[in-house]
Parts: C-alpha cells; structure tokens; sequence
C-alpha cells in the first residue's frame, strides 16, 4: 500500500489486503484520502459507511470512523448517521452491483431524500468478490462467468438516471486519473447534498474487457461544461463512447437535514441532546 499519512489504517490486520494487484481500488483509495486532505479533514472528521462487495472492503483500509454493514443498504444507514451528526462528513461506498443492484432502490430513494452525504460508487462493471457475474452496468455482449453467451440485458445508466431523478450533484471520474478524481470527491463533499459520484475503476482478474487502457481509450474530461443546465447535462449522461467524465449536474436545493423538525431552532446534534425523559412520558400520558 502506498503511503496515506494520518489515513494510513491503524486496525489490526489492516495489511492482510484482500484486493488483487493492480486492482483500481487501490488508486481509488488513494484518491480518497488525497480528498480529504486537500479539504484538511481529520480521520475523525469523517465516517464511511460501506455495503458487501471488494469495493465495501475500503473502511478496513482507511483510518476513519467506519461501518461495513449489509448488502446494498450503505445510503440508508449514512442517511441515519447525518441525521444523528449532521457535523460528521458522511460517505456512503460500493460498488455498481452493490449500490445499483441490491440497493438500487436506496439509491432511488436516497435522491429524493437529499441527505446531505457523498455516495461513491465504484464502477468495475462486473461482480468482483463473486468471481465475474454481469453487473448491472456490464456492457451488452460481453462474456461472463455466469453469461457464457454474452449479456444481452441493457445496462444501468445511472449518471443519466440520477439526473433525470434531480440530484443534487451528479459526478463521474476515472480512477486512472488520481488527481483529477481526488478534486471531484473533493468537489462531492463540499457540496450540500445528496453527491452522487461514479468511479470507473478497472477489476484486473474478473474483467478482462474494461482495464486501464480501455477506459483511457473510451472516456474524456468535459471542458466548459455548464453543470447546471439540466438538459445539457443529461445529453451528456447519454454520450456512451466515449464517456464524458466530470461534474455533469448541479442542483443546490434544501438538504434532508434542514427540513427535519429536530433542527429547526436547535443545531446540537441528537446525540449530544439529553434525553428528556418526563416530556416523553408526558406525551405518553397526554396522547395514549
């Protein structure tokens, strides 16, 4: 592993690294850390909250608050975190099965919402830990292990999706590039929000179509585009070769937190409230 400094995992059998060589979670990671120091983030600053999947594993590697919870369910359980703390910086991770498959309805609803967390998807198009199954973002034709024949089902778009659904940041890089993906991660959480940010990142034993060089070959950096023309984004959501990475949406509008009743008049966090326990009875009493 490369040097993270003060991200640098501190967990007992942190080294015992489960990805492959060469696996684009690696430069992911890095770029994830490189975020949160470009913002001067503290590893106590900040929670991840992780699905299953190779992608999930990324809070055993990194020195932050985190939570490997369940198949697919990272948004909701992210979406709880912010409320309780809405001073914590919130990143729900996964990846493209993970987050689009087994939670895609939480990704759906997680839009709507708007809490105000970063949702990285790690885009590998296929099922890594399971050995090459098509994910929902596998491309038409391609061979699997589960797909001999090719697949034929269509793939997810969903940078196109989360646009049309009006989220509130919608964002796409390509781990290949560390820096240019770090700035838009950083980008993600500094906006107020609901952050959407896909990640291409190559899965070296399971994907032998995608690597490196073919996402250097298929995709480009928008340049002046204006991110917040809806319709202009989504035309460039449904450019597929080559793909457009960068900041495709912007749509500032009030978070999750904001509209919640608890923090109307009072900014403290739920968990740094005491509990009130004679006004609870006292509701009991009064209404049941």
């Amino acid at each position: 592993m490369s040097t993270l400094g003060e991200f640098e995992p501190k967990r007992p059998d942190s080294y015992d690294v489960s990805w492959c060589p060469g696996c684009g979670n690696f430069p992911l990671r890095d770029a994830l850390a490189s975020a949160f120091k470009k913002l001067n983030l503290k590893p106590t600053d900040i929670a991840i909250v992780s699905g299953i999947g190779q992608a999930a594993k990324i809070v055993h590697y990194i020195n932050t608050h985190g939570f490997h919870s369940l198949h697919g369910r990272a948004i909701p359980i992210a979406s709880a975190l912010k409320a309780s703390n809405p001073n914590l910086v919130v990143i729900a991770e996964g990846g493209d099965g993970d987050m689009y498959s087994e939670g895609g309805n939480h990704f759906l609803h997680g839009i709507r919402r708007n809490s105000d967390i970063t949702v990285i998807i790690h885009n590998n198009q296929i099922y890594g830990l399971t050995k090459g199954q098509g994910s929902p973002t596998t491309m038409i034709g391609q061979h699997t292990t589960t797909q001999p024949f090719g697949v034929f089902e269509e793939p997810l778009n969903a940078i196109a999706l989360a646009i049309v659904l009006n989220a509130s940041f919608v964002a796409r890089a390509y781990v290949g590039n560390k820096d240019y993906t770090a700035d838009i991660i950083a980008q993600a959480i500094n906006h107020k929000g609901f952050a959407v940010v896909e990640l291409f990142q190559p899965c070296v034993s399971f994907n032998k179509v995608n690597t490196y060089q073919w996402y250097s070959e298929h995709t480009y950096i928008m340049q002046n585009h204006d991110p917040k023309n809806k319709i202009l984004a989504l035309q460039k959501a449904l450019e597929n070769d080559p793909m457009p990475l960068g900041v495709f949406y912007i749509n500032n509008k009030k978070t999750f937190e904001e509209n919640l009743m608890c923090y109307k008049q009072d900014n403290t966090p739920l968990f740094k409230r005491s509990t009130q326990i004679d006004k609870i009875k006292h509701f009991i009493d009064e209404n049941f």
